[in-house]
């Protein structure tokens, strides 16, 4: 991109000051790092989500499978989860064994130097010594940001992924449910004019603050957003969605909202966040999806979840066709393996093979 900006033309006081959508022109690489979903154009979406689907249908088949094995087969990533995970570090550790990456991993950081009192960005230089990319999640949220600048203000330069920061940014299981969506709607005009609705905690699910900057770069999409006033979608994020004139609503009447939605995006309670699990005490019985109000929903529709869940969908759902969410877990494998090939410039590889490609 013509605007691209570097991590080493700035200092980190200067950096950290600036807007989600002003730090976005940095990160557009060489390295290509991943941190936020302000990064992304819709161009930059459309042809992820593109590569993704190819490198599913290349997988099918043995052949194929062993091509794809092939494109990073001279790489190694890191993956440091420093925060509990399950299938977000393995959705990542599976998109890598697609391609052929190599992988070792840290995932409790009390197996690593900084219970000597190292402290994480040492930790983090010494993981760049043996990887060429770093894919990580952290609790402490803009700490992905600060590493890609550490990294980049050095002599061994490479990509850093954030899967998961804080509470405020996921911006991969943001691609995930973009990619989720078009191919959902892939038969009905795609995401544009579409009506999105989150439910749950939205005041702290990462999730839901990447996905909803996402949406905006498509055209006529309405998001609602649906929960309990505690836990309802913070005022930055709507200040975002003012700027980019996004239409949305703001509301706590779920069974009003649902008829109108074509995707439902349903968020479980994020009390590890709690400082004394105030959460316990916040009703959200009317913020939950069973059975009895499927008759409510367009036949058209989908429901998302981006897991783990609790009692916000009943399993009860679970085979309805509009019910998603295992669908959804499954393409971040895909979407991810698309990004990293990406990340690495190898995208062309998988594509020149798949024009000669012939799909069962």
């Amino acid at each position: 991109m013509g605007n691209t900006k570097k991590l080493n033309e700035i200092s980190w006081q200067d950096f950290n000051a600036l807007s989600l959508v002003e730090k976005g022109i940095y990160f557009q690489g060489p390295p290509a790092h991943t941190l936020i979903a302000q990064q992304f154009s819709r161009k930059q979406l459309e042809e992820l989500c593109t590569l993704a689907t190819k490198i599913k249908r290349i997988s099918k088949r043995r052949e194929g499978a062993r091509f794809l094995k092939t494109l990073l087969s001279d790489k190694r990533a890191m993956l440091y989860f420093a925060q509990p995970s399950s299938r977000t570090y393995l959705s990542h550790n599976a998109a890598c064994q697609i391609l052929g990456l190599d992988t070792m991993d840290v995932r409790d950081s009390k197996t690593s130097s900084e219970v000597k009192g190292e402290s994480p960005e040492d930790t983090i230089r010494t993981f760049s010594s043996y990887a060429d990319m770093i894919i990580m999640r952290h609790p402490v949220g803009g700490f992905a940001e600060r590493v890609a600048w550490m990294l980049s203000n050095t002599n061994r330069v490479i990509p850093v992924l954030n899967a998961g920061s804080g509470a405020d940014q996921h911006p991969t299981q943001a691609l995930l449910d973009i990619y989720t969506l078009e191919r959902s709607f892939e038969e009905s005009g795609g995401i544009d004019g579409k009506n999105i609705v989150f439910v749950g905690d939205l005041a702290r699910g990462r999730t839901v603050r990447s996905l909803a900057w996402l949406l905006t770069l498509y055209n006529g999409v309405k998001i609602y957003f649906v929960a309990p006033k505690s836990l309802q979608i913070g005022a930055d994020v709507l200040e975002l969605l003012d700027a980019t004139g996004t239409k949305y609503e703001v509301t706590d009447n779920f069974l009003q909202v649902m008829p109108q939605a074509d995707a439902l995006y349903m968020t479980r309670i994020q009390d590890e966040w709690d400082a004394e699990s105030e959460s316990s005490t916040i009703d959200t019985s009317a913020f939950s999806i069973e059975a009895k109000h499927m008759d409510m929903l367009k036949e058209t529709a989908v429901i998302m979840h981006p897991l783990p869940r609790r009692k916000e969908i009943s399993t009860d759902i679970d085979n309805d066709p509009r019910a998603i969410y295992w669908r959804q877990m499954r393409n971040g494998m895909w979407i991810r393996a698309a990004l990293i090939l990406t990340t690495f410039g190898r995208q062309d590889e998988a594509n020149l093979y798949y024009a000669n490609y012939k799909p069962e």
